[in-house]
C-alpha cells in the first residue's frame, strides 16, 4: 500500500464514522472513538512507520491535507447540530462529543500545523480557519514566529519550565503564547512602519474569526452548539499544548563557551514515531525532523533520525502528562541524559554558536534568564527527584 494511502485510511476512517455518527447511527461515533483510542494504542506496533523519501513529495500529500482541511469546517457544525438535536441517546451524544474532540487534537490539529507551514496562501489561510474555527487561531502566529525561532528557552512560552507540570504549564502557555504571537505581529508592522494595532494585524482575524464561530454555532444549535463550541475549542487548545509540552519537556537550549545559546538541534525535541499513530498525526511524532526542516512536508520527515525518543506513543505520553508524578518518574531521568550528552557535545565544541532572533517584547522588559539557569534548574530537578 503506497505510503499516502495509509495516511488517507487513518485519517479518513474516523472522519467518516464521525460524519456517519452524526447524521445516520449514533454507534458510528463510538467505533471512531475507539478508532482513536484503543485500536491506536494495538496497531502501532504492527503497522510499519512512514519513511520519508527526500526525493520526492506526493502531490497527493497536500491534497489530503486540504480535505482534512475543509472536511473539518464540515464536520463541527454537522457535530454541533447533532449534539442539540434528539436523533442521538445520551451515551451515543458523549461518545461524539469525545471522539470530535479527539479527533480535533489528533488530526485536525497536526494537519492544520502542516497547512500554516505550506508556502501557497490557500494552504496557510486553511489552516488558519481550522484553528480559528476552535478558538485558537493565535497560534498561527505563536507557532511560526515564537515557538520555532526561540524554543527550548524561556522566551518561548510553549516550551515548559523546568520541572513544570502540565498543570501548571498550560495555563502559562495558553496566556503567554497569545501574548508573545500578538507582540510578534505588532513588532512586524512596526518594522514596516505600519500601525502595530491597525487592521492589518492577523490578530483581528484570530479573534473575530473565533467570535463568527462561536456566533455561528449559536445560530445553527442554539445554545448547546454555543456551549459545545466553547468545550470543544477548549478540549482542543488543552490537547494542542499537551503535545508541545510533552515534545520539549525537560530540553533547554544551554549557553556556548560564548555566551550565546546553542543553535535549535535535533536534541531539542522528544520524539515518538510509531506504526499507526504516525500517520493519525500527519507524521507529527518524528518532532525533531519538523523542527529541523519547518518547511519540510510532513510525507518527507524522517522518522529513523537520532533524537532523543520517549518510550511511548504520543497519545499515551500525552495520558502520562496528566499525571504529574508518573510523568516525571518516566521523563526526568531521560531529559537529565540529553541534557548532559547535550553539555558534552558543548564541551568538546561540537556544536556551532547561533544568536537567537530578537526576543517577544515582554520578554525584553523582564530580566533574562540566562539559559544556564535553565539548565541547572533541569538537571537539580531531576536529581532531587531520583535520590
Amino acid at each position: 500500500m503506497p505510503v499516502i494511502a495509509r495516511y488517507a485510511l487513518v485519517t479518513l476512517t474516523p472522519l467518516s464514522l464521525l460524519l456517519l455518527g452524526a447524521t445516520v447511527w449514533g454507534g458510528f461515533a463510538v467505533i471512531a472513538l475507539v478508532w482513536l483510542t484503543l485500536l491506536a494504542a494495538l496497531l502501532d506496533g504492527l503497522l510499519e512507520k512512514p519513511h520519508g523519501d527526500l526525493a520526492d513529495h506526493e502531490p497527493w500529500s497536500d491534497r489530503l491535507s486540504v480535505v482534512l482541511g475543509l472536511s473539518h469546517l464540515v464536520l463541527l457544525p454537522v457535530v454541533l447540530v447533532a449534539l442539540a438535536g434528539d436523533g442521538l441517546g445520551f451515551g451515543q451524544k458523549v461518545a461524539l462529543f469525545f471522539a470530535t474532540a479527539s479527533f480535533f487534537g489528533q488530526v485536525s490539529h497536526p494537519n492544520a500545523h502542516e497547512l500554516i507551514h505550506r508556502r501557497p496562501w490557500p494552504l496557510k489561510a486553511l489552516g488558519a480557519a481550522v484553528y480559528t474555527s476552535v478558538g485558537f487561531g493565535h497560534h498561527v502566529s505563536a507557532h511560526r514566529l515564537v515557538h520555532h525561532r526561540f524554543v527550548g528557552t524561556t522566551d518561548d512560552p510553549n516550551t515548559p519550565l523546568p520541572g513544570e507540570s502540565y498543570w501548571a504549564y498550560l495555563p502559562r502557555a495558553w496566556a503567554g503564547s497569545i501574548r508573545a504571537g500578538l507582540e510578534q505581529e505588532e513588532d512586524r508592522l512596526e518594522r514596516r512602519g505600519l500601525p502595530d494595532r491597525g487592521w492589518r494585524n492577523p490578530y483581528w482575524i484570530w479573534g473575530g474569526g473565533a467570535l463568527l464561530s462561536l456566533v455561528m454555532a449559536t445560530l445553527v444549535a442554539g445554545p448547546v452548539g454555543f456551549l459545545g463550541l466553547v468545550a470543544l475549542g477548549g478540549l482542543t487548545g488543552a490537547q494542542i499544548l499537551l503535545s508541545d509540552y510533552i515534545q520539549h519537556y525537560g530540553l533547554q537550549r544551554l549557553p556556548l563557551p560564548n555566551g550565546r545559546l546553542e543553535p535549535v538541534a535535533p536534541h531539542h525535541s522528544w520524539n515518538a514515531p510509531r506504526g499507526f499513530t504516525s500517520y493519525m498525526m500527519m507524521n507529527a511524532p518524528a518532532h525533531s525532523e519538523h523542527h529541523m526542516h519547518p518547511d519540510r512536508p510532513y510525507d518527507r520527515l524522517d522518522p529513523e533520525a537520532d533524537v532523543p525518543m520517549m518510550p511511548w506513543s504520543v497519545p499515551i505520553m500525552a495520558m502520562l502528562a496528566t499525571i504529574p508524578p508518573v510523568w516525571h518518574r518516566v521523563m526526568d531521568r531521560r531529559a537529565l541524559r540529553v541534557m548532559e550528552a547535550a553539555q558534552a557535545r558543548i564541551e568538546t565544541g561540537q556544536t556551532r554558536p547561533v544568536q537567537p532572533s530578537r526576543p517577544p517584547a515582554a520578554a525584553q522588559q523582564r530580566p533574562a534568564r540566562p539559559a544556564a539557569d535553565a539548565a541547572e534548574d533541569v538537571i537539580a530537578r531531576v536529581q532531587s527527584q531520583l535520590d
